[in-house]
């Protein structure tokens, strides 16, 4: 029997092809929970808080069951087209909480994580090519905000969080690594819209000034660099950090160390000496 779990967007679980996700927000608030630990108890206190936040009603708990009936109800309806299993096999009743029982990499999340992992191996060995291509493979999962069709509770805003900030870092890196690969010309236009949506992303205004740098485009750098000095003066009352002016140093007097494939903005972020000046 195939189950296959999405969350990196809105949330899609779906039992031997029919989707079992409610349409209502608090049961699917408890099916995201229990999709996102897969093969794991989660509490019943863990999910009162998540659905009913610190003051749960008294009505909480029973209600709470009725929520587990109704996923097991379209679980069974998935289950007629001729699987083995009986919904209470596939969502387990513990002491103190539920388990949706299935496969680790039944979750776009996990299978994401294990992606990631792998890319950041990689790129630890040097290894770019595998690197960019196991990164870009964890960056195709997404569809948009974890859980985005979910009105979440403080847990799935927590993990919604971790997810993101994860996500961003691998991007990072894997912009980097096709900067090291000699891509800058193919991320000029992700950059532009990445620099357009964090307007205060320092590092991926370092990037895109450095892929229009070594694509022979000086002057659009360095108007590059003069937006975020004035978003981060009208934002956050300071100058860009240190790292990011010494890049634009290094562009304005055209430094050989900027055209070095081995050169990315993590040089400059984790070695001050890299540039002079």
């Amino acid at each position: 029997m195939r189950v296959d779990i999405k969350v990196l967007g809105p949330l899609e679980v779906s039992v031997a092809g029919a989707s079992v996700v409610p349409t209502a927000n608090k049961p699917s608030q408890l099916l995201a929970m229990l999709a996102l630990n897969a093969g794991h108890v989660v509490t019943i206190s863990t999910l009162l808080e998540e659905i009913w936040g610190s003051c749960p009603p008294r009505s909480a708990v029973p209600t709470l069951h009725t929520y587990v009936l109704q996923l097991r109800k379209k679980i069974q309806q998935a289950l007629e087209a001729g699987g083995h299993r009986s919904p209470r096999d596939v969502l387990i009743t513990r002491r103190c909480g539920y388990v949706l029982d299935v496969a680790p990499d039944d979750v776009d999340a996990t299978r994401y994580l294990e992606l990631s992992a792998q890319g950041h191996e990689a790129a630890d060995r040097e290894d770019h090519q595998e690197a960019a291509a196991k990164l870009a493979a964890a960056l195709r999962l997404w569809r948009g905000q974890a859980f985005a069709d979910i009105a979440a509770g403080s847990q799935l805003r927590l993990e919604t969080t971790r997810l993101e900030e994860i996500r961003l870092s691998d991007l990072d890196l894997r912009i980097e690594t096709d900067l090291r690969l000699g891509r800058h010309h193919q991320l000029i236009g992700e950059l532009a819209t990445l620099c357009a949506r964090y307007p205060l992303h320092e590092h991926f205004y370092s990037l895109y000034m450095l892929a229009l740098y070594r694509a022979g485009r000086q002057g659009q750098a360095l108007e590059a660099y003069q937006r975020v000095r004035t978003l981060t003066v009208a934002n956050l009352g300071v100058d860009p950090s240190p790292p990011l002016r010494r890049l634009q140093r290094a562009i304005l007097r055209g430094d050989p160390a900027v055209e070095d494939p081995n050169f990315t903005t993590s040089s400059a972020w984790q070695q001050p000496t890299t540039l002079a000046g």
